[in-house]
């Protein structure tokens, strides 16, 4: 009887670390998720300011600085999100990931500030309809970031709450990042009127 009784408490016990283990992992593949979310907006964004700066660039020809920074932040902030990609929880890919985007979003800022200048170019239909994209895409971004870090706040609750925590050291989960975005001008979502 009490060798049941052993083997039923082993039972039970072997039974809870798999229920907190495949918890774990739900959590961590959650993030992952929520981040591959926020990597297509990115994407879509990155996509969209090439033909931006490409369709702004006869109307603003003696403003060619400012092109070129828009240019090169958002080929940095492109080369964050991959890496940022490739490791989604890694804290120091996603403070590159969030300082890069700072970056972007006050070059961005600078860039629709010139814009206003040009009457122009504030006419054209073109550009109206990629600022406008490029608007909701902001939106998109702002509302991914936030499901992502809510996302990343679950899993490392799960992961430092008791009996939990006792499991996920042992088995590799590691404290996941927030991605956060280092200028406050670049928390705000690009405000993009004509």
């Amino acid at each position: 009887m009490g060798t049941i009784i052993f083997w039923v408490v082993v039972l039970v016990f072997v039974v809870y670390v798999i229920a907190i283990y495949n918890g774990l992992v739900m959590a961590r593949n959650q993030f992952k998720n929520a981040f591959a979310q926020i990597d297509v907006q990115l994407q879509r964004r990155y996509d969209l300011i090439p033909n931006l700066v490409e369709s702004t660039k006869a109307y603003i020809k003696h403003e060619r600085e400012t092109l070129e920074a828009v240019v090169a932040a958002r080929n940095q902030a492109q080369a964050a999100s991959r890496a940022a990609a490739a490791s989604p929880g890694d804290s120091a890919a996603m403070g590159a990931l969030g300082a890069a985007e700072g970056v972007l979003g006050a070059t961005l800022g600078r860039f629709f500030a010139l814009a206003e200048a040009y009457p122009d170019l504030k006419a054209n239909q073109t550009i109206q309809q990629l600022m406008e994209e490029l608007s909701s895409t902001e939106n998109k971004v702002a509302f991914s970031r936030q499901h992502f870090n809510d996302s990343v706040m679950s899993y490392n609750n799960k992961r430092e709450q008791f009996p939990n925590n006792v499991i996920a050291g042992p088995f590799g989960f590691q404290p996941a990042g927030l991605l956060e975005i280092e200028s406050p001008e670049a928390k705000k979502a690009v405000k993009v009127q004509f």
